[in-house]
């Protein structure tokens, strides 16, 4: 009975222990040290996999690209902690072409990618362009959002060669930071607007070249544009007079506030000037090279420039090393009641676009969607341009002008360009198609594309798809419906089973990149549009409107 008693009274002290000191619910594994971080490494093919693990995560994880293959730009995506990444990715051993995703509607840092071509610009100075373009947006900041920084909160990336000029800037704002890349992309275009001006108008004056290779609005290209508007006002046609005195005091302003931004305009490989800062990195999950990595196939990383002047506050428990990488991340925001997120809207940028820019301010009516367009035979015929040699392209995106009768498509997971002869490793393509001359043709969001104004040779439409076609078909259909449909064309579906098929075989999403998809359309062929309705007013009219002359003149 003792004997019963004591074993009876070690198991209630045993089981008053663990109730003291319950056992761990749930496992976390970790490496082989206790201080290192939890184990989450994952890797997915596709980057919406990848977002979507990342939600169902109770730790604070985020999602990198690698680059895994020479020549095709494939890349796979990782999640994983900040702490877990950089603990395999400091020696430097693997994991050496990496990149930052910055997510959609992510809060994050304003960040810059700089990059010129040596060769195409000798006398350019890229650290001195560095520095002023650093100043000139500590200013925009300050004037805007009333954000004070400088120098000192810029942490300045290089990955120069000796062909190449290319830099990274990530701003360090305290407490301060973009509510997504997207409005970031909208403040950088709102404040370099002029350089971008200088570089839309180079026809209308042109610039001169300084000793240092900065270029500037000669007084003889004013007094061209003085004579021209003078000898235009003479005519007398209509408000002429009016109108030229406009131009003259926008070409004028446009002279002086470009002026200061000369320095960002360079020329590329072909001698086509451009700007030294890339506007097409701020687009939704933005793949970004990370310090320390290079580009694959490449041997040149991201380092710290040489004339850097942020300096990470010193740490006992983080290396320099880990802070110069958590600087250089975009998206890693410390949250805070004090934390000011910063704004800048579409609507914004197009005021401050029609302030700068001397561009025609005729709308260009139109309608777009991410189902089929009003043409669902075009649309099939389109899907099957991007569908061959063993490539699945589909169409993300459809826009229609109607003035031009012009139908753009903008294509997803076929980036085939005319330009290069090969593929695009990023950036996706776009078809056009002319309805009203019954072609199509091929053009890029590529950067370097749209800088050469690349467009490609034009292609006949099947005459199955051209408008007098369809018109036809349409008309025969309300006459009568049951012969079109067995008899007509037997091997030509209907409108309606048309539409099914195309919506359910193409990509129609939109959960990729490039917001600006109409923006860049209509950049593209408004110049086009406003030298057919030149030619369709100058047919019918003997004296062509003023309105109409500007807007040549300007585009």
């Amino acid at each position: 009975m003792e004997k019963w008693k004591a074993k009876l009274k070690q198991v209630e002290e045993r089981a008053s222990h663990y109730e003291r000191t319950p056992l761990s619910s749930v496992y976390r594994p970790r490496l082989s040290k206790p201080e290192e971080p939890p184990s989450i490494w994952k890797l997915f093919y596709r980057q919406t996999q990848a977002f979507n693990f990342v939600k169902s995560c109770k730790e604070e994880v985020h999602v990198f690209a690698l680059e895994c293959k020479v020549g095709d730009g494939q890349r796979i995506y990782l999640v994983t902690t900040y702490a877990q990444l950089w603990f395999y990715y400091k020696s430097r051993k693997t994991l050496l072409h990496c990149y930052e995703v910055i997510p959609e509607n992510a809060v994050c840092k304003l960040y810059f990618d700089l990059e010129f071509n040596k060769l195409a610009n000798p006398v350019a100075d890229g650290q001195q362009m560095v520095a002023l373009l650093i100043e000139y947006v500590c200013k925009a900041l300050q004037e805007f959002y009333n954000v004070n920084c400088s120098a000192e909160d810029v942490f300045n990336l290089d990955s120069s060669t000796d062909e190449k000029f290319s830099r990274h800037l990530i701003f360090q704002l305290h407490d301060v930071a973009f509510k997504d890349n997207i409005h970031v992309g909208n403040f950088v275009r709102k404040i370099l607007q002029p350089a971008l001006t200088l570089i839309d108008h180079e026809d209308d004056l042109i610039p001169e070249t300084r000793s240092n290779g900065i270029s500037h609005f000669s007084e003889a290209a004013i007094k061209q544009a003085i004579s021209f508007n003078k000898m235009s006002t003479d005519k007398n046609i209509g408000q002429s007079s009016t109108l030229d005195s406009k131009k003259l005091e926008r070409l004028e302003s446009a002279k002086q506030s470009s002026s200061d931004l000369s320095f960002l305009v360079v020329k590329n490989s072909i001698g086509k000037k451009h700007l030294f800062v890339d506007l097409g990195v701020y687009t939704r999950n933005r793949n970004f090279r990370l310090y320390k990595s290079s580009k694959i196939g490449k041997h040149v990383a991201f380092e710290v420039a040489e004339d850097n002047k942020f300096f990470p506050k010193q740490s006992k428990n983080i290396s320099e090393e880990k802070q110069h990488f958590l600087s250089s991340l975009v998206s890693n925001i410390r949250f805070s009641d004090t934390l000011q997120i910063l704004t800048c809207n579409t609507s914004e940028s197009k005021q401050i676009r029609g302030e700068y820019s001397v561009s025609t301010s005729t709308s260009v009516k139109s309608i777009e969607g991410f189902q089929c367009s009003p043409y669902p035979e075009i649309d099939h015929f389109v899907l099957s341009l991007v569908n061959k040699n063993g490539i699945e392209g589909g169409i993300r995106r459809w826009n229609y002008f109607f003035p031009e009768e012009l139908l753009v498509y903008d294509i997803c997971k076929y980036r085939w360009c005319e330009n290069i002869g090969r593929a695009h490793k990023s950036n996706n393509i776009m078809i056009l198609v002319d309805l009203k001359n019954e072609v199509w043709y091929q053009k890029c969001h590529d950067p370097v594309c749209k800088a050469e104004s690349f467009k490609s040779d034009y292609f006949s439409l099947p005459p199955e798809v051209c408008l007098p076609f369809l018109f036809e078909e349409e008309e025969e259909f309300t006459t009568d419906e049951s012969r079109h449909s067995e008899t007509k064309n037997p091997h030509k579906l209907s409108s309606n089973k048309f539409s099914e098929d195309v919506t359910s075989n193409a990509d129609w999403d939109n959960c990729v990149d490039d917001p600006y998809f109409l923006e860049a359309t209509e950049d593209a062929e408004l110049a086009e549009a406003a030298e057919n309705s030149l030619l369709c007013h100058n047919s019918g009219v003997d004296e062509i409107p003023d309105e109409l002359i500007m807007e040549v003149l300007q585009e």
